[in-house]
């Protein structure tokens, strides 16, 4: 029986994800921060946009490509960086970059990833792009945008709502370190997952090591609380500026949600400002990051590109984000459900489910293109 019948959905990969991963690690996948009220509010808000269906357009196929900084894609949505990627799922970083490449659509490495940029080399193709934690030694900012170039990573992504830790009460309550700490506890939630255990065993325990390399050594600290917070910067106007002077590729600043903000960044020269509230895993005060959309396209203007994540659950969520001004969705969560149920053919099933839902969807409105959707919300 194949995975389109017995798991049609993003959901049903997340419930068998669920059974396949230790407790700890499925805590620090799906939660969010505090009460998740914000994590709730993505999808409520997601769910009260509709779009305007329309008839009588004969017999077509939806063309899904489209073009981003420049750059074409195959698929109006890429992968999202995660941190400690590969604590979901062994060799995640590897398997999703391939991913990536063979499917024309990108991938972000995290700094506080599993693994390096030069390990992702091989596997990004043409497609990756590097997410930065920004660290407050001038001299190791340089030497990781360089890691980076030469690696093959051509966009860069500057994480701006992290300015401390958050507080993720599942995951704390977990038992999680990072780098992960093999308590009996864990050990024996480990115990009940043989394939990841195994798959753990032969790509070893996952460890921040872009981080690790500038640091003598890392000692294990709350999950929340990691190696990262002692060597990166809350960035301000000035460490962007100095930022855009030392990358010469296109950038991206990730995690805004006020106008006032994304209009600012683009007239720094900032490439695309990415809408997103971080999945509600940093605020739980923040409003649904579908709500801030559009008056972010109002601000910068109909032709700036707008990149979005936070609640996508489904190649309709992405032609919502779309209608109300996004150029590009990115997705974190699914890719490593998929990868948590059934590897590496789970997260191809995510790029199969996203495909096959935005056809169908695409055909209800009788959008022929993407750019069709946009404007098409329902009021």
């Amino acid at each position: 029986m194949s995975m389109h019948s017995t798991h049609p959905g993003i959901e049903d990969l997340r419930k068998s994800a669920r059974k396949r991963i230790p407790h700890f690690v499925w805590e620090y996948l799906d939660s969010a921060t505090g009460d998740e009220a914000t994590q709730h509010r993505n999808r409520s808000a997601l769910d009260d946009v509709l779009l305007k269906p329309s008839v009588l357009h004969g017999e077509f196929t939806p063309d899904l490509t489209t073009t981003l900084m420049g750059r074409d894609y195959t698929l109006p949505f890429g992968i999202s960086p995660i941190g400690m990627s590969g604590l979901m799922w062994p060799g995640a970083e590897c398997t999703l970059a391939r991913l990536a490449a063979a499917q024309g659509i990108p991938y972000g490495l995290s700094t506080v990833a599993a693994q390096t940029p030069e390990t992702l080399a091989p596997h990004i193709g043409d497609q990756g792009w590097f997410q930065l934690y920004p660290p407050r030694d001038p001299a190791i900012l340089d030497d990781m945008l360089n890691r980076a170039r030469k690696a093959g990573f051509h966009t860069l992504v500057l994480t701006v709502d992290v300015p401390a830790a958050s507080r993720r009460e599942r995951q704390t309550r977990s038992g999680l370190t990072t780098p992960p700490r093999f308590t009996p506890r864990l050990l024996a939630q480990v115990a009940r997952c043989p394939t990841w255990a195994f798959g753990t065993l032969k790509h070893g325990k996952p460890r921040l090591r872009l981080m690790e390399s500038y640091m003598e050594s890392a000692a294990a600290r709350s999950s929340t609380d990691h190696i990262g917070y002692m060597l990166r910067a809350s960035p301000d106007w000035e460490y962007l500026q100095k930022l855009r002077q030392s990358w010469d590729g296109p950038l991206v600043v990730k995690g805004v949600l006020n106008p006032e903000d994304a209009q600012r960044l683009q007239n720094e020269g900032v490439d695309a400002v990415w809408v997103s509230n971080h999945a509600g895993r940093q605020f739980a005060g923040a409003p649904a990051a579908i709500t801030a959309l559009p008056t972010i396209r109002h601000a910068v203007g109909p032709d700036y590109p707008l990149i979005f994540d936070s609640g996508i659950e489904g190649g309709l969520d992405i032609l919502r984000a779309i209608a109300l001004g996004a150029d590009f969705v990115m997705l974190g969560r699914a890719f490593h459900y998929g990868l948590g149920a059934f590897g590496a053919k789970g997260a191809q099933h995510v790029v199969d489910i996203l495909r096959a839902d935005l056809i169908s969807n695409m055909g209800q409105m009788g959008a022929r293109q993407l750019a069709d959707v946009k404007h098409s919300v329902w009021t």
